[in-house]
């Protein structure tokens, strides 16, 4: 079985990705990446997108531009259409739009951004032109006349920036709108929004070991008919830190994972509540293995309860600060 670290190093593109992998290659020519309706509007989407933090954030070279290019064409290539991003993350929205319209497959691309402009320390309120001028700016980043989703970043006063969102969204600027939040400690605050207000989306952390949203946020989302985008099915680089020196486990196979990239993923999509996941990278070949995790079998639930147990019984990640 490939391990992550086998894949890395490379960035020749789709081409070179797939060249890796004979067996990946002969899977993805055999699959099809698997699609979920939003359930506000039954819209098809496919389960796997890519997501932007930490990866596009800051490109000085021309050579990272070149990778970052790569993995936006394997992106859509594969039938990929989901791109993740904020205005939060550095330069991310101006090199994919940048990159996207270069190589025109702009249109082809379900954009998805955020808004927030609550200043830490501050009193916790949203200036609402500051809020209106930063989602203007993602629009000129990306030079498209729609916008399909924006969020209301970690709930930052959602009452004035979801009630831009809802305006923009009656105007017809975007397409869908949601909130987000990557704090297990906001999660009380989520359910009353997924409560009480028209979303469309909802963006969460959600990976094999850190599963807190199982327990309301994930049926909640699939009562009041809300899609759900999941952020870091990785633990950004915790579940890696897991699982190294380990060997895939053989019943992985069961489910048609191949590697751990799609172990994480493939139990992150087994939850019926999940519309698509997006985890970030700045690597083609890494792109190729997260899409072959919204391919073939997902886990049941008597696997997926395998799978967290085998997870819980792995050493921790040692502490970040070390």
């Amino acid at each position: 079985m490939l391990s992550r670290r086998e894949w890395i190093g490379v960035t020749a593109g789709a081409a070179g990705a797939l060249a890796l992998n004979p067996r990946l290659l002969r899977a993805l020519q055999q699959g099809k990446l698997i699609q979920r309706a939003v359930p506000s509007t039954g819209e098809m989407l496919p389960v796997v997108g890519l997501g932007s933090s930490a990866t596009f954030s800051q490109v000085a070279r021309s050579e990272e531009t070149d990778a970052l290019t790569e993995v936006i064409r394997t992106m859509v290539s594969q039938g990929a259409t989901v791109f993740d991003t904020a205005p939060s993350y550095g330069a991310s929205e101006q090199v994919a739009g940048d990159i996207a319209n270069t190589i025109g497959v702009a249109d082809k691309i379900f954009w998805a951004t955020k808004v927030n402009v609550v200043q830490r320390g501050g009193d916790g309120t949203a200036d609402p032109t500051a809020a209106r001028a930063q989602i203007d700016a993602s629009f000129a980043k990306f030079r498209v006349p729609k916008i399909d989703l924006i969020q209301v970043h970690n709930l930052a006063d959602v009452p004035t920036q979801l009630g831009i969102l809802k305006q923009l969204k009656k105007e017809g600027r975007i397409r869908y709108l949601g909130v987000t939040t990557t704090s297990n400690r906001q999660y009380e605050q989520l359910d009353q929004v997924m409560r009480n207000e028209p979303l469309d989306f909802i963006g969460i952390d959600y990976a094999v070991d850190n599963r807190d949203v199982e327990e309301t946020i994930l049926p909640l989302a699939a009562e009041r008919k809300i899609a759900v985008m999941v952020y870091v099915p990785f633990g950004r680089t915790r579940l890696w830190q897991r699982i190294e020196g380990q060997d895939l486990p053989p019943w992985a196979a069961e489910f048609d994972a191949t590697t751990w990239a799609q172990f994480f993923i493939k139990y992150v999509l087994s939850h019926p509540a999940v519309t698509v996941v997006t985890p970030a990278t700045s690597k083609a070949n890494h792109m190729v293995d997260n899409i072959g995790g919204g391919m073939g079998r997902l886990p049941n639930a008597a696997t997926r309860k395998r799978m967290a147990e085998f997870v819980d019984a792995l050493p921790p990640a040692p502490p970040r600060n070390r």
